[in-house]
């Protein structure tokens, strides 16, 4: 039995850890007069703070879940220990050696609870990693360290070490400093094998996690020898204390940047918190094996939403490849749980921002940060580059796709917002159009998962092709036009010899293009003979029996004319689609121009915009005439 801690002691406890700067390790406080702190409570999520801290007292309760207690009992709350683990966690802080009752005296206990045991452990790996990164043995390391620019002081500074290629280097330091196999094995720094105890990390440079108070609780290691048949990276395996799913690697040293800053950025990778921190981001931090979740996103919340009811900032650095895109989904994903603006940066060459750092520089690092993208724009835009916005096939199924996106905006007037942008990204030009797509996307989440609920998006489909076109509807002014061009081609192609000055991009839909390249395929109108025969050999040339009753329809169908048809009329319809052709070849140019970063894609945005003064040219000779 392990025994109960002398009061005199809890007591010297609770005195020497301020109940203000404990609290103020997990959440921001600030001044809320009398002599009280407020801050909002990390233990149910509200909007505006009641969780009240009074540093004279030594007490903090919440006015919104009723949740209070002395500093020990905080910590119980929010770490999940006991009130013995709590209380050895904040004496081992404070410098504090406690002593407990054993057979009616009170002594200085050694084998401290498990929690603390483990910690212990943790500490001590730490020294003998540390102090071995300076042996001849770690010189792989310390030239990887070194390549991607970091000094001695660097490595000290985060804690970084070397675990040696030995089997029991660490786990005979441990057993020397009193430490059991089990205990060693239960802290997850070693692995059990026949003979006992090996040690877990093995010729790799390792990493230090800590808890947001500083305390080592497990490590990520990184593999030195490429042939080397272990992962490349291996992090230490849950356990009593380490929680990879609450845990961020660098929180220790960012949190008080990220309080103040009210700006979190999430790396991928150790040598990315490193590298950001030198560089002027001192807010980075990195997941430790595990995707960014809920979870950190609370651990978060508490820092960033302390000052007022607006959230700070999380910024996603993902590679600009298709891993770093899928990350930026899986934090799509689980955005709807945060209340702070959301962002990506994303370095376009896919550099991370170790890399980066190393070939351009500190101020790289920190113009990727400052030129992040809201979450939600990067995922629509994600989302239309898959479809060939050049087609109004592509236009529409990009847009069915991001409408979805933007359905899932809570905030009305944001909504609205990004349906204006979308319309802009899309080249649609018909603002109204695109609202009303989204709104009927929004009524069908309401539907399907009520209200302000977020459903599983399915992955865009291809957009169709002229094979699965279905009908369309024929009231709609520029299709009737495009039908009344065809007919002339057909029936009358005497009449529409500046048909053949089309392409198969001045008509809108799959059907009247196929018939275009049919009748191109056969020399255009001025090829045509005999009436009779030019209808015939267009059915003949037919690929298959829908288009060549397609082409049967339009040789039958009357013309749509007032008055007698002649040339005038021909070149009259000719004309219009023409203008009509050019109008969405200038639409399809400011669409991939708003879809184009100028800076990033100067040559490409210039190709684009010249070509846009082209065609607006044309299209002023066309009215013209």
């Amino acid at each position: 039995m392990a025994g109960r801690i002398r009061d005199e002691d809890v007591a010297l406890v609770r005195e020497r850890s301020p109940i203000a700067d404990v609290v103020g390790e997990y959440l921001q406080l600030r001044n809320a007069g009398g002599g009280s702190l407020k801050g909002l409570c990390p233990f149910h999520d509200e909007k505006s703070p009641s969780f009240n801290v009074t540093p004279a007292r030594g007490l903090y309760y919440c006015f919104g879940c009723g949740e209070g207690g002395d500093v020990i009992r905080f910590i119980q709350q929010i770490e999940g220990l006991s009130f013995v683990e709590s209380v050895e966690s904040l004496a081992q802080q404070s410098g504090i050696r406690l002593r407990y009752e054993q057979g009616g005296g009170y002594t200085a206990r050694n084998d401290q609870g498990q929690r603390q045991r483990l910690i212990e452990a943790h500490r001590e790996a730490q020294r003998f990693y540390a102090e071995q990164l300076l042996s001849p043995a770690a010189k792989e390391g310390r030239r990887f360290l070194t390549e991607r620019g970091f000094g001695r002081a660097d490595a000290e500074h985060f804690g970084v070490g070397y675990a040696p290629a030995g089997w029991e280097a660490l786990t005979g330091r441990l057993r020397d400093a009193g430490f059991s196999d089990q205990e060693i094995i239960t802290a997850g720094l070693a692995g059990q094998g026949r003979r006992g105890a090996y040690d877990k990390f093995r010729n790799r440079l390792v990493w230090p996690v800590r808890e947001v108070n500083g305390e080592i609780v497990g490590f990520g290691a990184r593999k030195l020898d490429p042939d080397d048949d272990g992962p490349k990276y291996l992090n230490t395996p849950e356990t009593p204390i380490f929680k990879k799913g609450h845990l961020l690697y660098g929180l220790d040293l960012a949190k008080r940047e990220i309080a103040r800053e009210r700006r979190a950025v999430i790396v991928e990778g150790y040598t990315d918190v490193m590298a950001c921190h030198l560089a002027g981001v001192p807010t980075a931090v990195a997941t430790c094996g595990t995707s960014f979740g809920e979870d950190h996103l609370k651990v978060l919340r508490r820092m960033l939403l302390g000052r007022s009811n607006q959230g700070g900032e999380v910024v996603f650095t993902f590679d600009g490849d298709a891993a770093g895109r899928r990350a930026a989904v899986r934090a799509f994903a689980e955005e709807h749980g945060f209340a702070s603006e959301t962002f990506v940066a994303v370095q376009p060459d896919g550099l991370d921002p170790c890399e980066l750092r190393q070939r351009h520089g500190d101020s790289s690092v920190r113009d990727l940060v400052a030129d992040r993208k809201p979450l939600y724009e990067f995922m629509i835009r994600t989302v239309i580059e898959q479809y060939d916005l050049d087609t109004a096939e592509g236009r529409m199924a990009g847009l069915d796709a991001a409408a979805d996106i933007v359905a899932s905006i809570r905030n009305d007037g944001v909504r609205k917002l990004y349906g204006v942008n979308l319309d802009h990204w899309l080249g649609i030009m018909d603002e109204s159009f695109v609202q009303r797509r989204v709104a009927q996307h929004v009524a069908a989440r309401r539907r399907s998962g009520g209200a302000g609920s977020a459903p599983a998006r399915p992955a865009p489909q291809a957009p169709p092709g002229a094979a699965d076109a279905g009908p369309y509807d024929v009231r709609d002014p520029s299709l009737q036009r495009e039908r009344q061009a065809l007919k002339m081609a057909v029936q009358y192609p005497g009449l529409a010899s500046e048909f053949d000055d089309l392409d198969a991009e001045s008509f809108s839909v799959p059907q009247h293009r196929a018939v275009y390249e049919l009748i191109s395929a056969r020399g255009g109108v001025r090829a045509a003979g005999d009436a009779r025969e030019w209808v015939a050999g267009l059915c003949d040339t037919a690929p298959d029996e829908a288009q060549r009753a397609f082409v049967t329809r339009l040789a039958v169908e009357p013309m749509e004319v007032y008055g007698e048809l002649d040339e005038h009329y021909a070149q009259e319809i000719l004309g219009t689609i023409k203008i009509h052709s050019i109008n969405r070849r200038v639409a399809n140019l400011k669409s991939r121009l708003g879809r184009l970063d100028p800076s990033a894609q100067p040559d490409e945005y210039q190709r684009i915009f010249a070509e846009l003064m082209s065609v607006e040219q044309q299209k002023r000779m066309m009215r013209e005439r």
